[in-house]
């Protein structure tokens, strides 16, 4: 196996669930192998950016274990290289790998933001809150670039659409400027995913990722502005991460959140055996006692989808977490009510809607 790869979670490129053949270079003794072309270090693979044009951008969905049914996600893949990502299977539908290429070749929507004013347009749209990056972190570093977040933003700014998103990136502070009037009118709420406090960690779990203290400064500035914040602490991972729950509610509330949520780390498809490699790369002499653990709130799986569990598990153990999060957020002073519901009324057709200097 090889060794880890600075700044990339994965240190493998395993195959998609959908593949049919794999190859590897093998010497039959007849003749030597080739010798490489020279090029990058295959140790330190680059990150490859692929535009695209999509053909749709909202998606919907019903499933209770989610507080939303529709979401604009403006990339594929991510470069923040989260070792635990439930959406890494997603790229073996690209015929990629979900481990280092989830990584490093992102997919950018380039017409997303002209996608999402037409959806806005149709005669028979009805409005609901939108959750903007939610299977792949909008604010992720190739963002900073090519703007499709920000520009997403302007149009839910313009048509007065609600919407929430959730980040692990300090650079959602580049956008106050347009989410200061948005949070004026009732339309946005901004949730940061804090995994740790620790950042060695976090550099292990979420290697491109912001730091901890980077999260929550920017979570500190965006409730200065009028913000509306809040925390997950996602996933939480027994016997890594799990001991720290109490201390991330808390910090969190002391840089303005006034929602906290968590989720128990989920291992569908290719993610378990990636997460169980890295487990063996970073944390060996614990990584029998994670699984175990894992397995017994999965009903003896690695992973159960069923609604419900999925999200919390089951057992005693997802008991005693259920148990001491709602302990820690009545301690950390969290409001008995969460963030004030997104407001829907506001919203006006792109066609129609007045000039954004009118909000000021």
């Amino acid at each position: 196996m090889a060794d880890t790869i600075k700044g990339r979670g994965s240190r493998q490129y395993l195959p998609g669930r959908f593949e049919t053949t794999t190859v590897e270079a093998a010497d039959d003794g007849w003749a030597p192998l080739a010798e490489p072309e020279a090029g990058p270090d295959p140790s330190r693979p680059r990150t490859e950016v692929h535009e695209e044009s999509a053909r749709s951008i909202v998606t919907r969905n019903r499933s209770p274990d989610v507080g939303f049914s529709q979401s604009v996600n403006p990339y594929r893949g991510c470069e923040h290289g989260c070792s635990y990502c439930f959406a890494r299977p997603s790229h073996a539908y690209l015929n990629l790998s979900p481990g280092l290429d989830f990584e490093t070749k992102i997919f950018a929507k380039t017409n997303a933001p002209e996608l999402l004013r037409r959806e806005f347009a149709r005669p028979g749209y009805r409005p609901s809150p939108i959750a903007l990056g939610i299977n792949t972190d909008a604010y992720q570093p190739v963002e900073r670039r090519l703007e499709l977040t920000r520009r997403l933003v302007e149009v839910m700014l313009e048509c007065r659409h609600p919407f929430s998103l959730v980040t692990k990136n300090a650079l959602v502070e580049r956008d106050l400027d347009l989410l200061q009037p948005l949070a004026a009118l009732g339309l946005v709420h901004v949730y940061f995913s804090v995994t740790t406090l620790d950042p060695q960690l976090s550099a292990r779990l979420e290697p491109r990722a912001a730091a901890p203290h980077a999260r929550l400064r920017a979570m500190r500035r965006l409730h200065d502005a009028g913000v509306p914040v809040g925390v997950l602490f996602a996933p939480a991972i027994p016997w890594v991460n799990d001991h720290e729950l109490e201390a991330v509610l808390e910090a969190a509330r002391g840089a303005g959140a006034a929602s906290a949520g968590y989720v128990l780390l989920r291992l569908p498809h290719e993610v378990a055996p990636l997460f169980r490699d890295w487990l063996e790369a970073h944390m060996p002499e614990r990584a029998a006692r994670v699984m175990a653990a894992v397995r017994q709130m999965r009903g003896g799986r690695d992973y159960e989808s069923g609604f419900g569990a999925r999200m919390r598990g089951r057992g005693p153990y997802a008991d005693l977490l259920e148990r001491r999060f709602a302990l820690a957020r009545r301690r950390a002073g969290y409001p008995a009510q969460s963030l004030a519901a997104l407001d829907c009324s506001r919203f006006v057709p792109p066609l129609a809607a007045p000039a954004q200097r009118e909000l000021f």
